[in-house]
């Protein structure tokens, strides 16, 4: 999306909600109406730049009592807030998409924008030794804080959230500012500072390690030493935990008065509590998707698995074919479970761009850079010398573990490709929990709860693509709607690209574009909606499968559309129905051929292949089955005009 341009508008909700604008005599503040446009306007730019649903507008207006004319009251209050920005000269600001409304600013506009790149701009300078400039920005950006954000509007929960979550921000900010100032030797600048906010956020180990270090390098170790015993004290009353490994050892390195080459007690373990290893780690999920649909049993099902078990909750995979929606039902449980895993829920992608899976070494990098945990799992003595003796993966694992285990983590590991990159990030106590996405069932994880996602029916199909392209539209063109989503096989990641194309290209008649998903020559072509494409993803599942799978399922493409037997399957594989058998069940397990719905032998089962994996495995057919030796191979689909002929 083009940056808007400058205007002049200036939007803060880095404290009380507020928004000014050039006058004729200098700026002038821009009256906000009535409580519940203000509302409004602020869940608009707590997610500045990207669509907010009506659904979530209505929640943060209402708070699940809404009336009757809510979304008519919505229509009024948008209609107002575009005439208050047209007076300022930004009046194409707030728009409508399929997702919901939009409120476009740019990053001089908004204060959560600029401290966003201030700090972003801070920590690139701190990481080559710059601390003085970066200290000058982090300073700049705190001073956008004017108090609690949002502070007059806590009052609906839906803004509740999204305040805290601006607080936190600002928070790290300090934190930062705090650690570069100790590195520059500012030790009474931070402590004269730091003491108000440790006492209004008294869990952050973050803030603790940098007033314990502050304190000590003025020669007030009593005060350093008082205040990790405060903390300790805290966490047993509330909790019944110790302070992080990272704090503690800080806490001992004091108590010897070992102090670093820069003459300030920062040691490597101190460092590793002020990059991190607090208590809180936030929220570090995409986005929920506002149009999210479907999947009412299995959501349930997923949040008691994982809001109210018992310490056998740790594990849980979430199984499926490629573009059934698995990360997006991750990923909209763990934004409903913050008070489950007030320490954190993050999201770690196991695949690296191009669809591979990524090593363990490099997984446990980023978890080690997001949480701060260090490599070891406890104090130097016998035991750390001989954990030296393990494979560095398998001690940072350890220590990964030890991490985690005083504290309510959600771990969502996105796109697994086997067992042996999830067993080392799993938790052996504590209430922790790892959520698995993965188009296998990964049956080698015996203690895990599985769930499997499913292609959408039919009305869940028209559900999404009602919503992308718009009720009216799909009540016009009902029919062919319905040949629409036939035609994707109702896998919903085909579905959603159907809907956004479709509601980016309003000419485009629905009956026109069901025609064009109708032929298999075009269908996958027609699956594209700017980055998001379905081809790419059925070749990372089609890269997953073995050399022999892929034979077999290239081979399986060719039988006619609709349900196959066993038979069949041996007859085109020409193989005995034994091995038949036991190919079909690897394909199964990988997500690419559908499985029997009911308890059925073998011999009397129906399997069927998915539209649009036949349709890839087709093209792969063309390009990469090698003709057999001898004879013609002449395969003819359902449609005559369709066939693949090898030379003899």
């Amino acid at each position: 999306m083009a940056e808007p341009p400058c205007t002049g508008l200036r939007f803060s909700v880095l404290g009380s909600l507020s928004a000014e604008a050039p006058g004729a005599a200098g700026r002038r503040v821009l009256p906000l109406g009535p409580l519940k446009q203000r509302l409004l306007l602020a869940m608009l730019l707590c997610r500045p730049c990207a669509p907010v649903s009506l659904d979530l507008l209505t929640e943060t207006l209402w708070d699940g009592e809404p009336p009757r004319t809510a979304r008519k009251n919505i229509q009024v209050y948008v209609s107002a807030l575009r005439r208050l920005l047209d007076s300022a000269g930004a009046g194409d600001r707030l728009v409508h998409q399929a997702g919901g409304y939009l409120l476009r600013v740019g990053p001089e506009e908004l204060d959560t924008l600029r401290l966003r790149h201030l700090v972003r701009s801070a920590r690139e300078a701190s990481s080559q030794g710059a601390f003085a400039p970066a200290s000058a920005m982090l300073r700049e950006a705190l001073d956008l804080w004017r108090g609690p954000a949002l502070h007059e509007l806590r009052f609906s929960p839906t803004l509740r959230y999204e305040a805290e979550r601006l607080d936190s921000r600002c928070l790290q900010a300090y934190e930062d500012w705090a650690e570069a100032e100790l590195r520059l030797g500012n030790h009474h600048e931070v402590a004269e500072s730091i003491g108000e906010l440790v006492e209004k956020y008294p869990e952050r180990e973050r803030l603790r390690a940098a007033q314990m270090n502050a304190l000590f390098n003025q020669g007030r170790q009593t005060e350093a030493l008082a205040s990790y015993a405060g903390l300790r004290q805290l966490l047993a009353a509330e909790y019944g935990l110790p302070p992080s490994p990272a704090l503690e050892a800080l806490y001992w390195s004091m108590l010897s008065g070992g102090r670093d080459e820069a003459g300030g007690l920062f040691a490597q373990a101190g460092a590793g509590a002020a990059r991190g290893s607090g208590r809180q780690l936030g929220t570090l999920l995409p986005p929920d998707l506002p149009d999210f649909t479907g999947r009412r049993e299995q959501l349930r099902a997923l949040l008691a698995l994982l809001a109210h078990g018992d310490g056998g909750r740790r594990l849980t995979v979430l199984t499926g074919p490629v573009g059934t929606g698995k990360t997006a039902l991750a990923v909209h449980a763990a934004h409903r479970l913050a008070e489950e895993f007030p320490d954190g829920r993050v999201l770690l992608r196991m695949r690296d761009a191009a669809g591979r899976a990524r090593t363990a070494a490099s997984v446990l990098s980023e978890l080690a850079d997001l949480t701060g945990f260090t490599g070891t799992t406890g104090p130097p003595g016998p035991s750390t010398s001989r954990a030296t003796s393990r494979p560095e993966p398998e001690r940072t694992a350890a220590a990964w573990r030890a991490w985690v285990s005083h504290r309510k983590v959600l771990l969502l590991l996105d796109g697994c490709a086997d067992e042996a990159a999830v067993r080392p990030l799993v938790p052996d106590t504590g209430a922790s929990a790892v959520l698995v996405t993965a188009r296998t069932p990964l049956a080698g994880l015996t203690s895990a709860h599985r769930l499997e996602t499913t292609p959408f029916d039919a009305a869940e199909s028209l559900e999404l693509l009602g919503r992308l392209v718009g009720p009216d539209r799909l009540s016009a063109g009902r029919e062919a709607a319905e040949h629409i989503v036939a035609a994707t096989g109702m896998l919903p990641l085909a579905v959603r690209v159907c809907g956004l194309k479709l509601a980016v290209r309003r000419y485009l008649p629905l009956d026109e574009y069901a025609r064009r998903l109708a032929d298999d020559r075009m269908v996958l072509d027609e699956l594209v909606a700017g980055d998001m494409d379905v081809r790419p993803r059925l070749a990372s599942g089609w890269r997953d499968l073995s050399g022999a799978d892929r034979s077999a399922l290239a081979r399986l493409a060719a039988l006619p559309e609709g349900p196959f037997t066993l038979g069949q399957a041996a007859a085109i594989l020409s193989c005995g129905q034994l091995d038949a058998c036991r190919r079909l069940e690897s394909l199964m397990d990988s997500g690419v051929i559908l499985a029997p719905d009911s308890e059925v032998t073998s011999h009397a089962a129906l399997y069927e292949l998915p539209r649009l994996i036949r349709a890839f495995a087709r093209e792969q057919a063309v390009s990469h089955v090698p003709p057999p030796a001898g004879r013609w191979l002449e395969i003819a689909f359902r449609k005559p005009e369709i066939t693949f002929r090898n030379p003899p």
